[in-house]
This record gives structure tokens, sequence and C-alpha cells, in this order.
């Protein structure tokens, strides 16, 4: 945000008031955010070779708000940028929902493969268990020996929780650099559309009511493309809970929500506090609003499942 305040000197020196110029600068890093958000997604499942961590319900309904914006744009007739950002999403939606499809079917021929190899040799199991028990049966040494791999077993939990702590501090490291980046790339962007006129500052009370008039069922769907993005976590939070992990999910996604739904927020305000204004943006500020709770609740959740997680490889 430091780079957001410095370049505003210079833009208000260009009669722009700072109230419209923090609104076009939070609303673009928003659609920058937007643009950038399922790409960590697609890495982690991608680097996994899995998408089990993330909920399938839980896309298919993202991706209903979508499809409903999107509708909802065509229906009022909005610039072809906003229509054509709203195809980007869903066609993001659809690489996302296809590549978890991919590996969950993948992985699960595997693990029927695996099942198969292991009930074959389960006959065989048994007569070599007792073998082997019975040849460490009272042997010199052999109690030393146990406590030595015991020994060295800790010492291995130890190095394992000190690498994952470090990777862990990594990973945090670079999202933080990655979210510095799309703040500036929203910022750019919104200097070069400013600069070529691309992006001009909104009138506070425009005179539009013929527009309002016809886009009342666009408004329905805003509402209804609300309700999909604030009932979308839901799922994601049941499955982190029922599994008690957040293994597979990529911290970075939420991290671009959240600021994508406060940056929007940001846009809403700053453009206007008028009434009339904002109860015509509710539904989109409540869904922003409420998907932010949300995006905490799953936060919390990478932090006491982690937590769990390196306990549980202490006791080990």
């Amino acid at each position: 945000m430091a780079s957001t305040l410095a370049l505003l000197p210079f833009f208000l020196s260009q009669d722009l008031t700072t109230k419209e110029a923090l609104s076009g600068i939070f609303g673009s890093i928003s659609l920058a955010t937007w643009v950038c958000l399922l790409i960590p997604q697609l890495i982690e499942n991608y680097q996994n070779d899995s998408a089990d961590g993330i909920s399938l319900v839980f896309l298919f309904v993202w991706l209903l708000g979508d499809l409903t914006n999107l509708a909802g744009a065509l229906w009022a007739g909005l610039v072809p940028t906003v229509i054509a950002l709203a195809i980007y999403f869903c066609i993001a939606d659809f690489v996302l929902i296809s590549q978890c499809m991919y590996y969950n079917n993948k992985n699960a021929r595997k693990a029927r493969r695996q099942q198969s190899v292991v009930s074959t040799g389960s006959e065989q199991e048994p007569l070599l268990s007792r073998r082997r028990s019975s040849d460490n049966t009272g042997l010199p040494g052999s109690h030393r020996r146990t406590s030595a791999l015991s020994a060295r077993s800790v010492d291995g939990s130890l190095v394992k929780i000190e690498e994952e702590q470090i990777s862990m501090a990594r990973t945090w490291f670079n999202n933080t650099i990655s979210i510095l980046g799309v703040i500036a790339l929203g910022v750019v962007g919104w200097g070069i559309a400013y600069q070529t006129k691309v992006w001009t500052p909104t009138p506070e009370h425009g005179d539009t009511p013929q527009a309002t008039e016809v886009a009342f069922g666009a408004e329905v769907l805003g509402y209804f493309s609300a309700i999909c993005y604030l009932g979308a976590r839901i799922p994601q939070i049941l499955k982190n809970h029922k599994d008690r992990s957040v293994e597979g999910l990529a911290p970075l996604f939420f991290m671009l929500s959240m600021m994508g739904n406060t940056t929007y927020g940001a846009q809403i305000l700053f453009h206007s506090q008028d009434r009339e204004y904002l109860l015509t943006n509710l539904p989109w500020l409540i869904g922003s609003i409420g998907t932010i709770f949300e995006d905490c609740i799953i936060f919390v959740q990478f932090h006491v499942y982690n937590s769990r997680k390196d306990s549980d490889s202490a006791v080990e």
C-alpha cells in the first residue's frame, strides 16, 4: 500500500480527488487479484499430483456464482471489459474443476490397483509375519538395537519438524512477495489505464434511471451470485473440519481472495457513501464482508491443523 500512497500526489495534481484516486486504485488491485486468484491452487494441485484437499462442492457453487454474475452482466448490458472478465472467471473455474476431477479419477484408479495388489498378497502375509517375529524373539542384542532405532526415530522426527517449519516460513515469505506483486500490478495497471483514458472517474450521482429500471433482473442475479459466493466456502470449511487437515490447500489462494474482497469493498466505499448508492451495492458488500469472515475461519483452520500436525510428528 506504500506504493499506492506514494503515487497519489502525482495523480491528484491532475484533477483527481483523493476518493476518486483511491476508489480507482482499489478497484484495479481487486481486478488484478481476481485474475490471479485460482493460479496458486492450480499450482498446488499440480505439485501434489492430487486435488484431495479442495472440495468440489465449493468449486461448483463458486462456478454457479460466476455463471449468474456473467448472466447479470449480459442482461444489464455492461461494458465489454466487465463481460470479458466474467467470461474469464467462468473459464478459470472450469479449468480448476477439470484439473481436480482429473486428479481425483487418476488417484482413485491408482488406489484400486494398489488394493488389488495388497489383496492378492494378503494370504502369505500372516505366515511371513509370524516368521519375522519368531526370528527376532530372544536374540542377543535385539533390545539394544530396538532402543537405538527408537532414538534414531526421535532424531528423525525433530529434523522433520524443523524442515517443515523452514518450508512453511519460506512458503509464507513467497506468498507475501506474491501479494505485494499483485498490489504493484494493480497500481501500475490503474496508472496506465488513467493516463490512456481507459479509466476515468465516475460521477457519484449519475442520472441513469432508465438503466436502473432495465437492470432489475440483473440485480436479482447479482443477489443470487452474492449468495453463491457467500455459501461456497461452507463445504470447504466443513471438509477441513471433518478431515482435521488443510493439506492440499494453497494459503495464497485464500489470501488473494481476502485481499480481492477487501479492495473491492474499499472501491465501493471510497467511491461514494451516498445511501442510495450503498443500498444498490449492498448485496456485493454483504458478499464481500461475509466471504472475508469465512476466509478468516479457514486461516484459523490452517493454524490449528498445522500446529496439530507438528505435535503429532513430535510424538511419532
